[in-house]
């Protein structure tokens, strides 16, 4: 292990010497992007545009189709008299039940 490790540390010696530069590792990501860090470049205006228009219609069409069709979210049946449930229905005992 030892040998290992001294065989690496010379080669890094040796790179030092000939470029008088640390050796730099540059791993490659495969991503599909580029990675920005602490800078973000600003969009093209028609990306701007675009994408205010469609988060604009996307807000319409929620808030068009909670006007207009509320029955989906609160649902479309008319609810219940709990006023003519028995007590049965609702599993109260009967009075003289002891």
């Amino acid at each position: 292990m030892l040998i290992s490790r001294g065989r690496a540390i010379l080669r890094h010696v040796s790179a030092l010497t000939k470029q008088n530069r640390l050796p730099m590792q540059i791993s490659v990501r495969n991503g599909g992007h580029e990675v920005f860090y602490r800078f973000v470049p600003r969009s093209p205006r028609y990306e701007r545009i675009i994408s205010e228009f469609m988060a604009g219609f996307m807000w319409w069409w929620i808030f068009w189709h909670l006007w207009h069709d509320w029955g989906h979210i609160v649902g479309e049946f008319d609810l219940p008299d709990p006023s003519s449930w028995t007590d049965e229905e609702l599993g109260i005992p009967p009075d003289d039940a002891d």
